[in-house]
């Protein structure tokens, strides 16, 4: 069992920037992980993912002003967030998905408001 702890959520203006972190309770060395959101009335949506390898893929939403990265040592995710617009308001989640192993653990949110 691998537990997930997301941090960093905050009010923000547009244009603004937060860093989000998700700390997990073991090591991520090698595994999938990725930050997915959900805002109110919608289904939880794909944001970005790095790969054990540390290959990124994104959203075209969010492309070119997002930013995933991963500090192994730390057991921590980061999602670097810039030029927010108001419709990144959402509750952010991280997540570590590796199939081979069944492992598909999520935290449990934090909160991203954009303001217009």
């Amino acid at each position: 069992q691998v537990q997930l702890v997301e941090s960093g959520g905050n009010l923000v203006q547009a244009g603004g920037s937060l860093r989000l972190s998700c700390v997990a309770s073991g090591s991520i060395l090698l595994f999938n992980m990725g930050w997915y959101r959900q805002a109110p009335g919608k289904q939880r949506e794909f944001v970005a993912h790095i790969s054990g390898g540390s290959s990124t893929n994104y959203a075209d939403s969010v492309k070119g002003r997002f930013t995933i990265s991963r500090d192994n040592a730390k057991n921590t995710v980061y999602l670097q967030m810039n030029s927010l617009k108001p419709e990144d308001t959402a509750v952010y989640y991280c997540n570590l998905n590796q199939p081979a192993l069944k492992y598909d653990y999520w935290g449990q949110g934090t909160q991203v408001t954009v303001s217009s």
